[in-house]
Formats: structure tokens, C-alpha cells, sequence
């Protein structure tokens, strides 16, 4: 790290402006985990079949909403990634439980 920010500054910047100020990789690396962590989530509990271009659509405006999130993680401290991460293992779960009761009920 050089040395443009004091020890003082450094304190009042949010968790990942101090990373991306240490390496700014990390603030683009953080954006594709948000990113990722948005189609996942869509993909587990709303997504639908849809064609293609409509898909494409929907995945661009993922994208671009993903920013506004980054932005709120990366400009005020908001815990979107721990969110995001918290929503994809429940709807997991979710999605999980709801194929092993459609597979008991066909059984049935």
C-alpha cells in the first residue's frame, strides 16, 4: 500500500474501500462476487424459463442492478454480500426440499 491515506483516514473508510485502496482489484473482484451472487440468487427463486432474448434482458439489468448494490456495499458499509450470500443458502434450501418432496410425492 502507499502511503496516500493516514491511519486516521484509513479507520473512517468502510471495509472494502480499505481493501480496493490496498489493491484496487479488489473492488472490481467484489463487484463480480455481487454479480454472481445476484444471478444465483435470481436463478433459485425467481427465475423462469424464458426465451432468450428476454433472458438476455433480464441478465443485463442484473447487471447493472448488481452496481447499484456494489455501490451501497462499497460506499456506506451495507452487508449486501452476507445478504446476498444468506439468501442463496436459504432459497438453496428451499429449492432442495421442495425437489425431494416433489420426488416423494411421485413415488407416492
Amino acid at each position: 500500500m502507499d502511503n496516500q491515506f493516514t491511519e486516521e483516514e484509513l479507520e473512517a473508510l468502510t471495509w472494502m474501500m480499505r481493501m480496493t485502496a490496498e489493491n484496487p482489484w479488489y473492488g472490481f473482484l467484489s463487484y463480480l462476487v455481487v454479480v454472481l451472487l445476484t444471478i444465483v440468487v435470481f436463478n433459485l427463486g425467481f427465475a423462469r424459463e424464458l426465451p432468450v432474448l428476454k433472458k438476455a434482458i433480464v441478465y443485463v439489468l442484473l447487471v447493472i442492478g448488481s452496481f447499484v448494490m456494489w455501490f451501497l456495499e462499497f460506499a456506506f458499509g451495507a452487508p449486501i454480500i452476507a445478504v446476498l450470500i444468506i439468501s442463496g443458502v436459504i432459497l438453496g434450501m428451499y429449492r432442495f426440499r421442495l425437489h425431494k418432496h416433489r420426488k416423494e410425492k411421485e413415488q407416492a
